[in-house]
């Protein structure tokens, strides 16, 4: 088996704010609803609880951010995916689920450093004043999906693989010193 590689093979900006790629980063899209089993399922495979609408729960490298009233998505090391599939199979054995690998299918980026809002403010229509911690936003930047969240000291953002690139560039003509809002 060959080694991971993510999208951009880690690449980075600095400016205003500081824009990484990061990854590869272990993804799984779980899509259930109203199973007994989920809080318990999510908890063993991953090792957090399910989060509440709109919210990510984050223990170190492992995340679930709530993406519809149906759809969870996975975060944790890009090598532990497998496992984490096998548990919410034991776990939900009995339930109607779906759970997918989608590591390679997505690009994680961050977006770090006190001007990180700004960055964003330019590409995506949120307000990010009122953004809390943990709050998870589904919307785009410029014309292509994403999910964006604040963590620490800045942001992160999630988006297809196919358009890495164009958010990269995007990312980083947005922090270019001198087009600051």
């Amino acid at each position: 088996m060959s080694d991971p590689v993510s999208a951009l093979n880690g690449a980075s900006f600095q400016g205003f704010a500081t824009i990484r790629e990061i990854g590869p980063v272990g993804m799984i899209a779980l899509r259930a609803k109203g199973l007994k089993a989920l809080d318990k399922a999510i908890k063993a495979a991953i090792g957090v609880k399910t989060p509440a609408q709109r919210r990510i729960e984050v223990n170190g490298d492992r995340a679930c951010a709530w993406m519809s009233p149906d759809e969870y998505l996975l975060m944790l090391p890009y090598a532990e995916v497998a496992v984490a599939l096998a548990k919410l199979s034991k776990s939900l054995a009995a339930e109607h689920y779906l759970a997918v690998d989608v590591s390679d299918a997505r690009a994680v980026f961050r977006i770090e450093g006190d001007r990180a809002a700004d960055v964003l403010r330019k590409l995506s229509p949120v307000d990010f004043d009122r953004l809390a911690p943990g709050e998870v936003r589904r919307t785009r930047a410029a014309q292509v999906a994403a999910a964006l969240w604040k963590q620490d000291q800045g942001f992160t953002l999630v988006c297809f693989r196919s358009v890495a690139a164009y958010v990269m560039g995007l990312l980083t003509h947005s922090a270019q010193p001198g087009s600051e809002l």
